[in-house]
């Protein structure tokens, strides 16, 4: 494990009896019309930070952001029934404090006792919160006497919250960012070995970072999802009606060169599901990528490429997947997704580590029911990209002084 370069909230709990802890957090979840919480997966992952510093005695003031609300206050976006969530989850009271700086807020802090816990309303009812506005992050940074940041999925952007107030107060990372850090930075730093990474989705172009930099890292590359068809065709292949970026189509080339030159493995599928259309339960068919219907699409893995994919991560002992191998949302094309999802839990129960690199993935995973069965599912879609093509994460840097 590489060392790091940062306090953790473990260095802090010693000391925080009586002090105010400022906690960004990732509260960023999915609601019904009535705001009702529909998936608590990111609530439940900040649990054990915040019940580490109520057992502490720290006074916790928890903020977040929740959508996209444009820098003015709207209802829809509110934070307040996120708060009720919270109560549930925690078991204990949340007082909800409907702003976020200012004389209101302070005083609503400062009449927390040990133990307690605040949650403020959403940073972003403000433009100066994505603008790092130094004056936005000072009045943030008057609520806490330290800062902790366990919001991996933020920490890809440079804001009041995330990285402007860390620079302002001792600081450090909570458990969930800890985690998050260790598995993603051991695997690209020192991976045991061989080391298999799956890429899926619909485009090459948001991807090409992260081939970019785990080609050097990887010893097995496998390619599924609409990408591989642009893939196919830089080989030649006639893909029919299938998604293709055909301004990527030379990009694809050259990465299967430099693989060849390099002695790694870049694997292609080689069948995919095809149909005329998607829609649940539509006619379809398996076939060949070579002999793919001129008026139909690939959708899916094939059957072959499942079991050929299988096998390279059985042999692996660490496995990173970051995007579906198909059209997951819809039935039957959710096929490859869920296997390899399967595989992958197969893999853990073997004794490698396995790591799923948030967004569709994460979503794909837990919707097969298995989330708790692989060693690590990040929360971070876009932050978990940004770390696998090897930048800097903002709010991480602001925590390393």
């Amino acid at each position: 494990m590489a060392p790091r370069s940062f306090q953790t909230v473990d260095d802090l709990v010693p000391t925080l009896r009586g002090k105010r802890v400022l906690v960004r957090v990732d509260f960023n979840v999915p609601q019904d019309d009535t705001g009702a919480v529909t998936d608590a997966t990111r609530i439940e992952a900040a649990l054990p930070t915040i019940l580490k510093l109520i057992n502490a005695g720290g006074r916790v003031v928890l903020m977040s952001h929740l959508g996209r609300p444009k820098g003015k206050p709207d209802p829809k976006f509110s934070l307040k029934p996120i708060a009720e969530k919270l109560h549930v989850l925690l078991g204990r009271p949340i007082r909800f404090i409907p702003t976020t700086v200012g004389a209101e807020a302070e005083k609503a802090v400062s009449e927390l006792r040990d133990g307690e816990v605040a949650l403020l309303e959403n940073v972003r009812y403000t433009e100066q919160e994505e603008a790092n506005d130094p004056d936005f992050a000072a009045q943030l940074a008057k609520l806490g006497d330290v800062y902790v940041n366990d919001a991996f999925g933020s920490a890809h952007r440079a804001h009041a919250s995330t990285e402007g107030v860390a620079r302002l107060l001792p600081s450090a990372a909570g458990d969930l960012m800890r985690k998050e850090l260790d598995y993603l930075g051991q695997a690209v730093t020192d991976p045991a070995r061989p080391f298999v990474a799956i890429l899926g989705g619909s485009k090459i172009s948001g991807k090409i970072d992260v081939i970019q930099h785990l080609l050097d890292k990887v010893d097995v590359m496998l390619i599924g999802g609409a990408m591989m068809f642009t893939f196919l065709k830089a080989e030649g292949l006639d893909v029919g009606k299938s998604l293709v970026e055909d301004d990527k189509i030379e990009l694809a080339r050259e990465i299967l060169h430099r693989v060849r030159d390099s002695g790694k493995r870049l694997i292609l599928p080689v069948d995919t599901v095809v149909a005329r259309e998607i829609k649940p339960h539509a006619a379809n068919e398996t076939v060949q990528v070579n002999q793919i219907p001129a008026d139909q699409m690939g959708l899916d893995i094939g059957p072959r490429t499942i079991d050929l994919f299988r096998d390279e991560i059985l042999r692996a002992k660490t496995v990173i997947w970051n995007g579906p191998m198909g059209v997951f949302e819809t039935e039957p094309f959710d096929a490859g997704t869920v296997a390899i999802a399967r595989a992958l839990v197969e893999a853990t129960d073997g004794g490698a580590t396995t790591i799923v690199g948030g967004g569709d993935s994460a979503a794909a995973v837990a919707q097969a029911g298995l989330e708790d069965r692989v060693s690590h599912v990040s929360t971070g879609g876009g932050a978990s990209l940004e770390f696998l093509e090897g930048k800097t994460l903002p709010g991480v840097a602001a925590l390393s002084r």
